[in-house]
C-alpha cells in the first residue's frame, strides 16, 4: 500500500511539472486507477506541498506506537457514512488501508451499489417549500430580487447532422430516392446562463473538451462580459444573485 501511494505522488509530481493543475491530475488517477486512486483533495495537498518548494514523497515521520484500530470505531464511521471509502476510513484513523480492508471484511460489510427509489417528500418538508416559496413571492413584492437572478445550466445536446441533396426531376416527376446511411448520433455540451429575461450568455463546448476548472473560470469571464453588454443595469446595480 505504502508503495501505491509513493508511486501516485510520482505520477503527481509528474503531472505539477507538466503545468497540470490538482485536479486534472486526480482525474487522470482516477480514469486508470479508478477507487484505489488518491481523492482530489489529496492531490491538491500534494500539490501545495510541490508549490512550497517540498518535493519530498516520502511521508513525514509518526512518533510513538502505530494507532490500532478497533472493530467498533470502524463500525460507527461506516454506519455514519455508508458511503465512506476503506481509503478514508484509513485518513481519517491514520491506519494503512489494508488494515480496514481485514477488519471491514471481519465486521461483514461489503460493497454493494444503491437502489434507485422514488423521491417522496415528507409532509413537512412540503411545508417547508410552501411556506419558503411564499416568503421569497412577499419579499419579491417591495424587493424584485428574482430580476436579479443568473442561474446556469448544462446539457449535453444529441442531434443527428443529417445532408439531404437536391436533384434535378420532371415537374410531374417524384424526386429521386436515397438510401439512408446508419446514423450515429453526436453530441455536444451546451453550457447557458439566462435570467428572467432570457438567455445572457452560453457556449457550446468543442469536441472532446469536458468541464474543468479553468474552462469554468474562462466561462465565467465571458458571463460576466456579456452582462455589461446585455444586462448593463444589473452591473451598475449592487446585487447580482448568481445561482
Amino acid at each position: 500500500m505504502e508503495s501505491n501511494n509513493e508511486h501516485f505522488r510520482h505520477i503527481l509530481l509528474f503531472y505539477f511539472r507538466k503545468g497540470k493543475n490538482a485536479a486534472q491530475a486526480a482525474k487522470k488517477l482516477r480514469d486508470v486507477y479508478g477507487e484505489e486512486a488518491l481523492k482530489e483533495r489529496q492531490c491538491r495537498n500534494w500539490f501545495d506541498k510541490f508549490r512550497s518548494g517540498d518535493f519530498s514523497l516520502k511521508d513525514e515521520q509518526r512518533s510513538g506506537r502505530p494507532l490500532q484500530a478497533d472493530d467498533d470505531q470502524i463500525k460507527a464511521i461506516i454506519e455514519l457514512d455508508r458511503h465512506i471509502s476503506e481509503r478514508e476510513i484509513g485518513e481519517k484513523l491514520k491506519i494503512p488501508k489494508s488494515t480496514i480492508h481485514d477488519h471491514i471484511k471481519r465486521l461483514g460489510f461489503v460493497k454493494k451499489l444503491d437502489i434507485w427509489v422514488p423521491h417522496e417528500l415528507k409532509e413537512i418538508h412540503l411545508t417547508k417549500r410552501i411556506n419558503a416559496c411564499d416568503s421569497h413571492l412577499k419579499r419579491n413584492e417591495f424587493d424584485p430580487f428574482l430580476k436579479r437572478i443568473i442561474t446556469g445550466d448544462e446539457k449535453w445536446i444529441v442531434y443527428d447532422n443529417i445532408k439531404r441533396k437536391r436533384s434535378w426531376s420532371k415537374r410531374d416527376e417524384p424526386p429521386q430516392t436515397t438510401s439512408k446511411a446508419d446514423i450515429h448520433q453526436k453530441k455536444i455540451l451546451l453550457s447557458i446562463w439566462w435570467n428572467w429575461k432570457g438567455v445572457v450568455f452560453f457556449e457550446l463546448l468543442p469536441k472532446n473538451r469536458t468541464i474543468n476548472t479553468d474552462v469554468y473560470c474562462q466561462q465565467l469571464n465571458k458571463l460576466n462580459a456579456a452582462i455589461k453588454e446585455k444586462r448593463p443595469e444589473l452591473v451598475n446595480r449592487k446585487g447580482i444573485i448568481f445561482h
